[in-house]
């Protein structure tokens, strides 16, 4: 058994936020992962990923990116970053180390991990949303015989040169990857959106990161906020209601609030192909067969292999649903500085533009409120 100050849960860009945040205030940390390496779902993303977020939003806890970093970094400047600071002093590092599960245990959390348990006064869980892939369990899944993998397998287009691909999906992911597939040699692409996506553009007008506009608007009361989100997607590109993506009628921040659930943000190019119809959308898969794919308007299509972008599960419950920190969504009831249960807390499960910016605000006052509570330990009697 080994014991620690302070345990943090998750590798990623919140965990590492976290424990630079707390190596800033002196505070040593243990940082933890199930992974074999630091950020493991950068480096399984597809090869032309970029920050959907500009580089000034982007970045870890009064850590920059190096001058000449281009205004929406790629995966691999990403991952660097993050292997930069997560070494630094004051950061312990154990890798290839699940955590089964957390308890409360005579004044202190326990974690039960593969390797044995780690004790810690101080825990955040920073596991992020990008956790299990999921695909759904259409009827006669298990009769297919193409290909069929989840986004988080996908690289690049080379494999799929010269086939019929079907990417199911129509958020960030889902529609970079069929832009992907449709320039990049696949002979036909199909994008399925069973519900509508809110866009927006990457970049704004005049080169402006389009998160520079969007991120205050989450200060504003969300019927103003979606009103000008839906202004400026019509005054950008229009409505795409003919080519198959309407403009739902929630818009991106109250769907947000309600399901936890981003707007997908993309390049010009990428509406460019949906309207030249290099990317045909279609509706929603309601089952497949051996050689075909249902869709809920009835049709049906013949693609070769499908592409499932079909996001992931925080699978939280396994780790602390026995601790009542859950909604009935399955998230936590309070993240960042504001402590779940006692000394336990969650940072970077708030959806949202600028994600990696906003952590490292989480951290940066998980990071003080710890250290307010460390010291209060250390003046007791």
């Amino acid at each position: 058994m080994s014991e620690h100050r302070v345990a943090i849960i998750g590798a990623g860009t919140s965990g590492v936020a976290a424990a630079v945040a707390l190596a800033d205030r002196g505070i040593e940390s243990l940082l933890i992962d199930r992974a074999d390496r630091i950020g493991s779902s950068w480096h399984s993303r597809y090869d032309r990923l970029r920050l959907n977020t500009g580089r000034q939003f982007s970045h870890l806890p009064h850590r920059r990116y190096p001058k000449g970093t281009p205004t929406f970094p790629t995966r691999a400047q990403v991952i660097a970053h993050l292997e930069q600071h997560a070494r630094a002093d004051g950061i312990g590092l154990r890798l290839e180390c699940p955590v089964e599960r957390l308890d409360r245990t005579d004044g202190h959390w326990r974690l039960t991990t593969a390797d044995g348990a780690i004790d810690a006064v101080e825990v955040v869980v920073a596991t992020g949303f990008d956790h299990e892939p999921f695909i759904p369990d259409w009827p006669g899944r298990l009769d297919w015989r193409g290909e069929l993998v989840h986004s988080s397998r996908y690289r690049n287009p080379v494999q799929f040169e010269g086939e019929r691909v079907l990417v199911v999906g129509a958020g960030c992911s889902g529609m970079e990857i069929a832009y992907d597939l449709a320039t990049g040699g696949a002979a036909k692409v199909w994008l399925s959106a069973r519900t509508p996506p809110n866009i927006m553009l990457r970049q704004g007008p005049g080169g402006i990161a389009g998160d520079f506009i969007a991120t205050p608007l989450y200060h504003a009361p969300v019927r103003i906020a979606d009103a000008i989100a839906r202004f400026g997607r019509k005054a950008s590109f229009g409505d795409l209601g003919e080519f198959g993506l309407p403009i739902p009628d929630e818009g991106a921040f109250a769907r947000g609030a309600r399901l936890g659930v981003p707007p997908a943000i993309v390049d010009r190019a990428v509406i460019a192909a949906v309207r030249d119809r290099s990317i045909e959308v279609v509706r929603g898969v309601e089952s497949l067969d051996a050689q075909s794919v249902r869709l809920a308007d009835g049709t049906r299509i013949d693609p070769a292999a499908i592409v499932c972008a079909t996001g992931f599960r925080r699978e939280l419950d396994k780790l602390v649903g026995h601790l009542g920190v859950l909604d009935e969504r399955g998230w936590p009831h309070a993240t960042g500085e504001k402590p779940a249960a006692e000394r336990l807390r969650f940072i970077g499960f708030v959806p949202r533009p600028s994600q990696i910016g906003f952590a490292s605000k989480q951290a940066r006052r998980a990071a003080r409120a710890i250290a307010r509570e460390l010291r209060s330990d250390e003046s007791r009697p």
